[in-house]
Formats: structure tokens, sequence, C-alpha cells
């Protein structure tokens, strides 16, 4: 008895059981589903991170005061389009403060003493101060708040080069009055759209209030981690900011940093810490500042999804061991109900290993097609999550209405094939080896 001949017969038991064989194959179904849908959930978790971040720049480091680690998990993460990570606001977004940004007298600050220090390494091309804080503003009589963002002109659009201007110009080092606003502000905060060389008044630190010229209007960024993004930003110079929030002069909420290179940003983060620890008079212990990227984020939370993944993957397989039993009992079944045929082969000259590889084929079929069934109904469980999260607005990992997303990939179809196939040969071993081991004699005279 050749392969084909054991193939042909293994489905021809199959389909003359057919009720029974859907029974057994749908533990394998519902386990190779549940499995599929589940890691497509954490697959398009890191792939919605993946495609965020891509946005903040892989060359973009970012130094905010306070000391703990650095990353998604280290601080506030607060993001426009193409900033640096915790605690700050955009290079080119919004910082979505609440309140007064002023430090007290023991609170670490960030000073242009840093900044200077920065400046000396080799590797660093451009240094961006940011001082962030809130402000009231009144167009044509309307009022409103906003975020407040004071960069520096020389080097905002090298490290924030996501950012586009729909209309207008970015800042130069000679705008004292002058502005640039994002999206939501210029069109959406008062009943009039705002345009450009209009007057925009904000209310200063000391109750007062100075008018703006808007010189710029950024294109729409979307919504970014922790929900904020350029789009409600007032951009304007940092002395202008300085005397307009609640900041110390030459004291700056983060530091953004751009490195010559993407690939060097791990050392540029190693060598701007070592400086700062040096200049600030600290201690690694008593660190009081953080310093992280856009690269050190994606690998937190690579690193919190990927666990949760294996956990929640774990449980769901679990119901692929159930299949496992169900395809072995049928097996056994098989084996009862076929004794006298297994007799009639082995009087016939079939050997041991035929008759053993007969029953192994027949329950490898149940995992290969439990398995390609169970594929099919994952993914179209993984769409239906997709589409129902999107429908309702979930919040998506940037804290947006982007909907839950899933993604199911080649290496997880294929993956999930291989594994319900092999458990199904391997639930078939047992089985295959007692029809084997049946002496023809006995198998004959079986009722």
């Amino acid at each position: 008895m050749n392969l084909k001949d054991s193939f042909r017969l293994s489905v021809n038991s199959i389909m003359h059981r057919r009720l029974r064989a859907w029974l057994t194959l749908l533990g394998i179904i519902i386990g190779v589903a549940a499995v599929v849908a589940i890691i497509s959930i954490g697959e398009g978790a890191q792939a919605s991170v993946a495609s965020r971040l891509s946005g903040l720049g892989g060359d973009i480091i970012t130094i905010s005061a306070g000391g703990g680690r650095g990353g998604f998990f280290g601080g506030s993460f607060r993001e426009g389009n193409g900033t640096g990570p915790p605690g700050q606001g955009s290079s080119a977004g919004a910082s979505s403060r609440t309140g007064s940004t002023t430090a007290t007298s023991s609170s670490p600050k960030l000073t242009k003493r840093d900044v200077l220090t920065i400046k000396q390494n080799s590797n660093v091309l451009f240094v961006n101060g940011i001082v962030s804080g809130r402000s009231n503003l009144v167009f044509l009589s309307e009022q409103s708040t906003a975020s407040i963002e004071g960069i520096d002109p020389n080097a905002w659009q090298e490290v924030s080069s996501s950012l586009e201007i729909a209309s207008g110009r970015f800042l130069n080092s000679s705008d004292s009055a002058g502005i640039v606003i994002g999206d939501r502000i210029a069109n959406e905060t008062f009943k009039e759209p705002v345009t450009l060389g209009r007057k925009i008044t904000l209310e200063d630190k000391d109750g007062g209030s100075q008018p703006f010229t808007v010189v710029g209007i950024l294109k729409p960024s979307g919504s970014g981690f922790g929900g904020s993004n350029s789009d409600s930003t007032v951009f304007m110079t940092q002395d202008a900011a300085w005397n307009l929030v609640d900041v110390n002069r030459d004291v700056f909420s983060s530091i953004q940093v751009k490195a010559d290179n993407a690939d060097n940003v791990g050392l540029v983060t190693a060598d701007l810490t070592s400086a700062l620890l040096v200049s600030r008079r600290v201690t690694e212990k008593t660190q009081d500042f953080t310093i992280t990227s856009a690269e050190a984020i994606q690998e937190q939370v690579s690193s919190v999804t990927d666990t949760m993944t294996l956990f929640l993957g774990g449980i769901a397989a679990i119901s692929l061991l159930v299949g496992a039993v169900g395809v072995a009992n049928s097996m056994f079944t098989s084996v009862l109900e076929k004794t006298r045929e297994i007799g009639i082969l082995k009087a016939l000259g079939s050997t041991n290993p035929e008759i053993l590889r007969l029953f192994i084929i027949e329950s490898g079929l149940f995992g290969l097609a439990g398995g390609i069934i169970g594929v099919i109904l994952g993914t179209i469980a993984s769409l239906l999550m997709s589409g129902i999260g999107i429908g309702f607005g979930l919040p998506g990992i940037g804290g947006g209405q982007s909907g839950l997303q899933t993604l199911v990939t080649p290496q997880l179809v294929a993956m999930a094939i291989a594994l319900s196939t092999i458990i199904g040969i391997v639930s078939g071993v047992m089985p295959a080896r007692a029809a084997a081991q049946l002496r023809p004699v006995e198998a004959l005279r079986y009722e």
C-alpha cells in the first residue's frame, strides 16, 4: 500500500462518518480561530505603534525634566505630529498641558545650560528647546483656550519634518509677534475661520493681553499619543512664549534633539546622559531628567504587547488541547470500528508501518482541515472586531478614534495551520500505534 492509497483510504474513512468528523474538527477550529483572532490584535497593535511612531522621527531624542525611566511608561507621553516622547509637547505638536508649567524651586528644570551642553555633542545636528503652557485666546470677541508652544525657529522645522504648512510660512527668528496655528484652531475653534494675517489676542501670565499675527496655518496632523496634536496648538518663538505662559525665562519644558543618524540614537542618548549627569551634578541614582526616543518607546510598547499577546494566545491555545483530545478520542473510536478491516489489510500483506501511516494521515487531515477552517473564521472574526471598533468609535492606540486595529500576517496563517496539523498528527499517534500492533487473527475475529 503506497502513500497515495493510504491518503485515499483516510479521506474515504473521514467522508463516511461526516457528523463525527465535523464534531472532531470543531475543537480544532475553535482553538485555531481564537488564537488567530487574539494574535491578530497584538500584531495590529504593534503595527499601529510602529506606524504612529514613524512620524516622530527615528533620529529624534527628547529630554524632559524629572527622573525616572524614559519611554512610553516612564511618564505621560504627549505627541503632536512628529514629536518626541514623554512629558513634552510635540516638535510640531501640542503639549496638552492642563495647568501651569512653572517649576517650584525644588523641582528639576531644563535650562539654557542644558541646551549648551547638548549642543557640544558632535553627533547632534539641531536642538529645539520647547516652552509649553496654555493660554486664553480671543478672536473677533470669541474666547477659547489652546496649548501654547514656544520653539526655536532655527531648529523647529528640522526636528518636526512631518509638519506641513497649509498656507503661509513657518516661523523665523524675527517673528516676535507672529504665530503659526494648527488646523483645528484655524477652522473649528471659532465661528469664523482664522486666515493668514488675522490678529489673535492671547492672555499673558500677568492677566494682560498681547496681539499676535497669524503667519502660518498647519495641515491637519490627526490624533497622536495621549490624545494631543498640533491641530490644537499655537506656535510662537521661545521669547514670546516666556512672556506669555507661566514658565520662567531660560527654562524649558522639554528639549528635542536631532541626531546625525537614526542608527546613532542609542549612542547619542548614552553620551547625552553622561554629559547631563556631569553638568547637572547628579548621579544615576539622583538623576533628575529623562531621555527617550521613538525607538525606545516602540521597544517598550512592543514588549508589553508581546507579553499580553503571548498570555492571551496561551489561554486561547487551551482550546487547541481540547481539540487534540477530541481528535485522539475520534481516532481510538475509528480503530475499534475498523478492527476487522485492519485484520483484512494485514492478511493481504499490509505492514505495521503502513497501518500506522494510514491512521496518522487521517488524524493529520483532521488537524489540517481544522486549521484551514479555523484560520478563515479567525480572520473573519479579526475583521469584524476591527470593523466594530471603528463603527463604535473605540479609542485607538494613540487616543484618537482610530478603532481597534488587527493584522493577520502570512506568518500567522502558516503558523496556525502548521500547529493544528502537528497537533492532529500527535493526537493520532497513540491510536495509530494501537491499530498497527493488532494481530491479524485477533482483528479478523473481532465483532
